[in-house]
């Protein structure tokens, strides 16, 4: 059954320039990974949210496997991973269920054949991701500066990052929460985000969009100096 995983790594400056080049030298690799569905390596912003800066010691992956064996196997004998944990200060990886999914990433369902998991209750990921239409950038980064700001001060955020593929109209943002009833209440309370979220449908602010929800069902390493999913 497919499962899904995120992966963060941080590079100490001296290897901060090889860390960056990885990010096209090993997308042939990552082509050749068994089992490997899907895939998008990303850069990241500053901080926690979306924005328009960039971290160039802090990358990620998110990807879609088979199943486990085939996310274990990469785990214990990639190349790509030996190169993380020679050249990365940090590393943390969750493995992620499917729960609810819909929108599109480059023109596909990358989570096409999961089964959504059921009665799910503990923490949660979230994994938004949008192509901003050229034309709509200046109006969505003037936008996200309030509800970003209010996503940092809400109950039972436990981590989350901007990232990208592209800078400035290819972006995502990848959070955990302590529970769905925390995510949830975020969404769908705080007025800002609602601003926000009614402005991208009646504008058109985006060619191409993905919401997933996730159980995280394992992680290992750390993430800003601690595993978020161990603090709940």
């Amino acid at each position: 059954m497919p499962v899904a995983s995120f992966h963060l790594t941080r590079y100490p400056r001296r290897t901060a320039p090889e860390g960056l080049s990885r990010m096209g030298l090993d997308r042939p690799a990552l082509r050749r990974v068994p089992g490997l569905r899907f895939w998008r390596l990303l850069g990241t912003g500053r901080g926690r949210t979306m924005t328009a800066s960039a971290d160039l010691r802090r990358w990620a992956m998110f990807a879609v496997w088979d199943d486990d064996a085939a996310l274990d196997a990469f785990l214990a004998g990639s190349p790509v991973v030996r190169r993380w944990a020679q050249l990365g200060a940090e590393r943390y990886t969750t493995r992620l269920a499917p729960i609810r999914w819909h929108g599109a990433w480059g023109g596909r369902d990358p989570l096409a054949g999961a089964a959504a998991a059921r009665d799910h209750a503990g923490p949660v990921a979230i994994l938004t991701r949008a192509t901003v239409r050229v034309r709509r950038a200046r109006a969505f980064y003037a936008a996200i500066a309030p509800p970003a700001a209010r996503l940092l001060e809400s109950p039972g955020l436990l981590a989350s990052v901007g990232a990208g593929e592209w800078p400035l109209l290819r972006q995502a943002t990848f959070s955990l929460w302590r529970s769905l009833e925390d995510a949830t209440a975020y969404a769908y309370r705080d007025e800002s985000h609602r601003r926000v979220v009614a402005r991208t449908r009646a504008e058109r602010w985006y060619s191409e969009e993905l919401f997933a929800r996730f159980a995280p069902y394992a992680s290992t390493g750390t993430w800003d100096g601690a595993d978020p999913l161990r603090l709940r």
